[in-house]
């Protein structure tokens, strides 16, 4: 059970359902993370551009993008969570 619920993106509406449109438009999905931050969803769209830069080369970003994902995947193992 999670802490915070997840706003499921089939029952969004508003500013979470346009979060939704955009996250998906940009990721391809809706990562949990952003089914969280819907609850925020001003807050969400201000961080959305800033977690692309993090996760996917270019727009300033030094690292390749298959190194970031190398660093979620062991990160996400040595803290035991399934990924």
């Amino acid at each position: 059970m999670s802490r915070v619920e997840m706003i499921d993106p089939e029952d969004a509406d508003g500013a979470a359902a346009d979060l939704f449109g955009a996250v998906d438009a940009m990721l391809g999905r809706v990562p949990n993370s952003y089914r969280v931050l819907a609850h925020s969803p001003l807050v969400a769209q201000f961080l959305a551009p800033f977690n692309a830069v993090l996760q996917r080369q270019g727009a300033g970003s030094v690292l390749p993008t298959k190194l970031k994902e190398m660093v979620v995947i062991k990160t996400s193992h040595v803290n035991g969570c399934a990924y």
